[in-house]
């Protein structure tokens, strides 16, 4: 008999070329499969709730795949992560409902984006983090992120790249942290995000850190619905799919 396992799955992605399938680059997706593949004796191909960019980070991702082996859905994990390299993890494993689909199903978002914000650089920092040597004004990002929140059409904040039709996200919160050793932490949580949404808000908000862009600025980059007018891309590495809420219970066989 079938069952559907769904995952929650971290990794460091670092060494990766992103989540998803790409001919002669390694991604989180291949490894998945083939070690899932290996361990339950029968072809397997995940699907993936976020296809997150090469150098991007995961906390919290979530895929689900199709199999008739009779191992306990509980238990894949541990037995997954006896084989997968050290910087892949699945923190969980359950059966859930056979059409249940990690795309289709409404979900809370949650990414942080880290800028190292010091004269010097910290190295054990530096792969999970953008490092930004200028001083900058974190109450006027904070005022600038304000406008963000709620529903707005971002196609000023997408990828020119992005091929939806539908660019309007809702932005449910956005918080902004110094620590004392300068790492500044965006935290923002959604219901769903553009190709490169959360790395041109984090760009953005940092050319307002920098004086560069008037925190009001942001009303107008929204209205103007052109890449060009908001901030620069942040590197991928500065980023992390921190997690993904689905309703409770939604899916659950």
């Amino acid at each position: 008999m079938t069952k559907r396992v769904r995952l929650r799955v971290a990794y460091d992605g670092t060494a990766y070329h992103g989540w998803q399938l790409q001919p002669g680059a390694v991604t989180i997706e291949q490894v998945l499969n083939e070690t899932l593949t290996e361990l339950l004796g029968e072809p397997i191909q995940v699907i993936g709730a976020s296809r997150t960019d090469s150098g991007v980070h995961a906390r919290g991702n979530v895929a689900v795949f199709d199999t008739s082996h009779r191992m306990p859905a509980d238990k894949i994990c541990f037995a997954l992560n006896q084989r997968l390299p050290e910087d892949i993890r699945v923190q969980s494993s359950e059966t859930v409902a056979p059409d249940w689909h990690p795309r289709r199903c409404s979900c809370v978002k949650t990414y942080e984006y880290k800028i190292l914000n010091r004269k010097i650089e910290l190295p054990t920092e530096r792969l999970y983090s953008h490092f930004c040597y200028f001083d900058l004004d974190l109450e006027k990002m904070q005022q600038a992120a304000v406008l963000l929140v709620g529903e707005h059409d971002f196609k000023s904040f997408c990828n020119i790249r992005t091929q939806v039709k539908d660019t309007v996200r809702t932005i449910y919160e956005i918080s902004l942290s110094r620590t004392e050793d300068g790492m500044i932490t965006i935290r923002i949580c959604g219901n769903g995000f553009l190709y490169n949404m959360v790395r041109i808000i984090a760009g953005t908000l940092i050319s307002v850190g920098m004086g560069q862009i008037p925190p009001d600025q942001i009303e107008d980059i929204l209205n103007a619905r052109d890449r060009a007018a908001a901030g620069p891309t942040a590197p991928a590495r500065g980023l992390t799919l921190i997690g993904m809420e689905y309703e409770e219970n939604a899916g659950k066989a």
